[in-house]
């Protein structure tokens, strides 16, 4: 058995005592906002526009965009609409790339985490 086969022990009553729960990794989840925020980075730099381009299209200012794309800003929707506009890029691939990014594995320390933990309960 590889150490990849072997069922992972997790006292579940601990971890709810210290206010974690217990299918999920202890790290948080990244925020909604700088996922879009690289997204729409990305989607800009792909098109080798520059934050003064993309801005003065939606008519914002530059540092408002960086802002947003480092996901220091939570911007409202009809602003994500505007700048997914301004890149011609439709605000539903916004949110589809986003909820991928969500769902991709995240590393945790060693390993990545691929798929849901493997949990054996064990009684006491």
């Amino acid at each position: 058995m590889t150490a990849a086969d072997r069922p992972v022990v997790v006292d579940i009553a601990s971890r709810r005592r210290e206010g974690r729960r217990p299918d999920r990794d202890d790290r948080p989840a990244p925020l909604l906002r700088k996922i879009y925020g690289e997204i729409l980075r990305d989607e800009r730099r792909d098109q080798d526009r520059t934050l003064d381009d993309v801005a003065r299209t939606v008519g914002m200012s530059k540092q408002y965009l960086s802002e947003m794309e480092r996901g220091r800003k939570e911007p409202s929707s009809e602003m994500l609409r505007s700048v997914c506009d301004a890149l011609g890029m439709p605000l539903e691939n916004l949110l589809a790339r986003g909820v991928r990014r969500l769902s991709a594995p995240r590393p945790t320390g060693q390993h990545t985490v691929t798929g849901p933990p493997r949990v054996e309960l064990m009684a006491a």
